[in-house]
């Protein structure tokens, strides 16, 4: 029979997939942590019930010493949890943005290409997130957080504690591996786990974690009506072609700006700042006549004929 925990964890997750259309097979990214290893497990107890096939998938990143033989040990965890197949997917670990981004970003080029793929991010997982969005001004968007379901990423878990996972995980008789990165002072996110989000509860009695996770929740809704209506006055300006400004200018910043947003990254500008963005509303809001505004991917951002155009200037910045 199984405890509480164990059951917190498969309600969840049969929650998850009522949700959802799910693929016939179920993909779950495994680490050999506690929060994977209750997933798989309740993926796979939920899963067989709704007569899906579940693929545990370990990425070895390769970081340490013996990290073959932990994602070996962890792919034969999942298998041994219920998982019907199990495979190891070895990446290599570079790029800028340091450690911690360039390993998130191999781990999700490993993972990608399934329809679904189940991530074990917890309500705690949520507020570290929340934590960091607001603590660089990276606006509602990061203040959101992830989302349950963000295809083809599922995360069935954003409302379960990390305290229930190890549980869970106890009372499977599993012992779960503890990655020494996550000891480790030089990540962010460590720090946050280990000094912020504990302050954070002493000072204010508890119940941070989940509060900043009902807060993510409660600008997801809104963040998404919001988008809903962008997109109609996105269509009503004239797409991606170019945006008609008279449509814009009467429009609310808020509504306004994720117009532009929309426009700018569907127009191949990446790397998209807030300082960008508001250099381009200021062709609509504050239009004085001034030049382009020059964006990442040698591309301008122009008004002509109260219209706003992305041209690019492959050499120079033009004028």
């Amino acid at each position: 029979m199984s405890g509480p925990a164990v059951a917190a964890v498969r309600r969840a997750v049969r929650e998850f997939l009522a949700a959802i259309e799910a693929p016939a097979e179920l993909c779950v990214a495994v680490s050999g942590g506690a929060d994977s290893l209750a997933l798989a497990e309740a993926t796979a107890y939920v899963g067989h019930h709704r007569g899906h096939r579940v693929r545990a998938l370990v990425v070895d990143h390769g970081l340490q010493d013996g990290s073959a033989k932990i994602a070996a040990d962890a792919a034969a965890a999942a298998k041994a949890l219920g998982a019907d197949e199990a495979e190891v997917r070895r990446v290599d670990v570079t790029g800028p943005g340091g450690p911690e981004a360039a390993a998130r970003k191999a781990r999700y080029g490993a993972l990608a290409g399934h329809d679904l793929v189940l991530l074990g991010h917890t309500l705690d997982d949520q507020a570290e997130t929340v934590l960091l969005g607001l603590g660089r001004g990276s606006g509602p968007r990061s203040l959101a957080g992830m989302r349950p379901h963000d295809p083809p990423w599922g995360r069935p878990l954003l409302a379960v504690p990390r305290a229930t996972t190890r549980a869970a995980c106890a009372e499977l008789g599993v012992e779960p591996w503890e990655d020494p990165h996550n000891a480790e002072a030089r990540f962010t996110r460590v720090r946050l786990r280990t000094e912020v989000l504990p302050l954070l509860e002493d000072v204010l009695n508890g119940g941070v974690a989940a509060a900043l996770a009902r807060t993510a929740a409660q600008l997801r809704e809104d963040s998404e009506a919001l988008d809903t209506s962008a997109d109609r006055i996105f269509t009503r300006a004239g797409g991606v072609e170019g945006l008609d400004v008279a449509v814009l200018e009467s429009e609310p910043a808020a509504l306004r700006r994720r117009v532009l947003r929309r426009w700018l990254l569907a127009s191949g500008v990446r790397e998209l700042t807030d300082a960008h963005l508001r250099a381009v509303d200021a062709l609509v809001a504050r239009w004085r006549g001034q030049g382009g505004v020059w964006l990442p991917g040698n591309l301008e951002a122009r008004r002509c004929r109260g219209r706003l155009c992305v041209i690019s200037q492959p050499t120079t910045r033009g004028d």
